[in-house]
């Protein structure tokens, strides 16, 4: 009988999944790097979230390991390298959270465009500031989006609907896409010049780490607003945040941060900056779907060699 480890805190449909499926599961969460890596030895295959780090010494130790999924679509908390080096296939589930993540990306616009944390908090303070938390309006805006594949364009969509004017950088969006999605595709430095909104929606990989840093500021509209739900490292966060307190940046909205857990931030006390704990995805809904994903596709690779959103596939 086959072995896979839930190493994060997952819907329930994940064990059962498994279990249906004659794959004995085991759920154990929350742990250290070196109580992973000793706990995971025997195990065939392993699936994570976001918290657990799959790296080359668990893999080394782990001399059964020949699956990780990922109940989500980021996989830069597993050892790519490594695992291809090693024969472990690598999973993801790069459908299940689209429509959560870019509902929440919306949402961080409108908490941009209207102060809404931040008119709560007083509210709730007793105060009654009316004045305080003048808005914008997103009807006519253009949002500027970067990134835009599943996510970017479920984004998209929504802009579109709300009767923004929407400006897609995606080097590898083919005009019929975009077509398709009713948007107007645009170099960098354009997009940076026209957009009042700019969301980012894009993997972190050497091109992409520390894009949004004080050199694409400067060739932003002043006033821009800024929402991040892809990943952390994207952006130079002091440049940002010294971008927020001299207004260029006047409202910024972040999901990620370059290191997580972020307990403690340079973000966290600025009235302009509306934080919250990587929760893009954290909907009921896209955790049961990527839940069952995740437990669906090691299966069928441990039962039957079954690949299905396999991120190192070609080299296995």
């Amino acid at each position: 009988m086959s072995k896979v480890l839930i190493a994060d805190k997952a819907d329930p449909l994940c064990e059962k999944t498994l279990k249906d499926r004659g794959i004995e599961a085991v759920v154990k969460t929350g742990m250290k790097p070196e109580e992973l890596k000793e706990f995971a030895r025997d195990f065939d295959g392993i699936i994570v979230r976001s918290a657990s780090k799959i790296t080359r010494e668990i893999m080394d130790n782990a001399k059964n390991l020949k699956a990780v999924a990922r109940a989500g679509a980021g996989v830069d908390n597993i050892d790519i390298p490594a695992a291809t080096e090693k024969k472990v296939l690598v999973m993801n589930t790069p459908f299940g959270n689209t429509v959560s993540t870019g509902e929440h990306a919306i949402a961080m616009m409108f908490a941009l465009a209207r102060h809404i944390p931040q008119a709560h908090a007083s509210t709730h303070a007793g105060k009654w500031e009316k004045s305080k938390f003048e808005g914008v309006e997103i009807t006519g805006k253009t949002l500027g989006v970067i990134g835009c594949g599943n996510i970017g364009g479920v984004v998209a969509d929504r802009a579109l609907g709300l009767k923004m004017q929407v400006l897609v950088f995606t080097p590898s969006m083919t005009t019929e896409r975009a077509r398709e999605l009713g948007v107007k595709m645009v170099t960098l430095d354009e997009l940076y010049a026209k957009a009042d909104f700019i969301t980012y929606h894009v993997t972190i990989n050497p091109a992409t780490k520390g894009m949004l840093n004080k050199d694409a500021i400067a060739k932003m509209k002043k006033g821009v607003r800024i929402i991040n739900c892809a990943r952390g490292g994207i952006m130079v966060e002091a440049d940002v945040k010294a971008a927020v307190e001299s207004g260029h940046i006047a409202g910024l909205a972040v999901d990620v941060y370059a290191e997580e857990p972020a307990t403690k931030h340079i973000f966290f006390g600025m009235e302009k900056v509306i934080c919250t704990p990587h929760i893009a995805a954290s909907t009921k809904d896209a955790q049961v779907t990527v839940a069952r994903q995740a437990a669906e596709q090691i299966a069928d690779y441990l039962l039957c060699g079954k690949r299905t959103h396999a991120v190192n596939g070609d080299k296995i």
